[in-house]
């Protein structure tokens, strides 16, 4: 048997106002409408599904399975229909994206966009946390992903929370004889930063062994055994390990990407790339 979604969408407010009144308000319907739609569904439904006096209103165990099942029908007809909706949006979304904030993930990401707002131009520039900012203050982007450590922040900005590890090969050896080696990007550099703050405070004796703009760079001379180097803990790749407080290595601070938008008001195309891009964080988070 299908049953009518209008009929579906009664129940459901009828279940969550608690009265044919307000459910009545909330779906722009009369009194007398919503009250033919659940005895209509009722009808479909072989059953009473709920229980009225003069009093009170309640849901019957048949009303209660029966609006489980409703709520269900709905959200998935509700996505479907999301999924598929062709948008009047226009016009063009600036974006700025760390490399290491979806990796793989970001293709569909923008691919999904595409599908919903086929009408929207994509300028996507991938770059460091610092350099996303400057673009962002210099309004040469609408929005971008960037890190910042934890504190202060509206949450309705975080993306993703995150810390900053001490990340060594797994066969990584020092003998304490000499300096601890660290790989570094050269300076202004988030990680660099977070890094030597921590060092400086802990009298460890070390030194820059390695250094390369490039994060690619870094991970091979981790991974090939030449050093340590502080890194986001979901940066971690295959065959390497934290080593926290190993080597007299200080704590690092957490921290979490955020979403930084242009100073200037956005456009409707920016602000629906900003939701999905929520959503899709959301749902890596779960």
């Amino acid at each position: 048997m299908d049953f009518d979604t209008a009929l579906l969408r009664a129940l459901v407010a009828v279940a969550d106002t608690g009265g044919f009144t307000r459910a009545a308000e909330r779906l722009h319907l009369s009194q007398s409408a919503i009250s033919h739609q659940i005895r209509r569904l009722e009808e479909q439904a072989g059953a009473a599904l709920l229980l009225r006096t003069t009093r009170s209103l309640r849901l019957t165990e048949d009303g209660e399975d029966f609006l489980r099942h409703a709520r269900q029908i709905l959200a998935a007809q509700d996505a479907l229909s999301r999924r598929f909706q062709r948008s009047s949006i226009a016009g063009a979304v600036r974006f700025g994206v760390p490399e290491n904030f979806m990796g793989a993930r970001l293709p569909a990401l923008l691919a999904q966009f595409a599908h919903l707002f086929p009408a929207v131009r994509l300028d996507v520039t991938v770059g460091t946390y610092l350099d996303l900012q400057k673009l962002v203050a210099a309004d040469a982007l609408d929005l971008a992903v960037v890190m910042a450590l934890a504190g202060g922040q509206d949450d309705a900005a975080i993306l993703r929370r995150t810390r900053f590890v001490w990340a060594a090969a797994q066969d990584f050896r020092h003998d304490g004889a000499l300096p601890l080696p660290l790989a570094f990007s050269p300076a202004p550099c988030m990680h660099r930063q977070v890094g030597v703050t921590a060092l400086d405070g802990a009298g460890l004796d070390w030194r820059v062994a390695f250094t390369s703009p490039s994060q690619q760079g870094l991970r091979a001379a981790v991974l090939a055994g030449l050093a340590i180097t502080a890194l986001p803990q979901g940066d971690l790749e295959a065959g390497m390990v934290v080593v926290d407080g190993q080597h007299g290595l200080p704590a690092l601070p957490a921290a979490q990407f955020q979403l930084l938008w242009r100073a200037a008001s956005t456009t409707a195309a920016a602000e629906a790339f900003g939701q999905l891009l929520r959503e899709w964080s959301a749902g890596a988070a779960a």
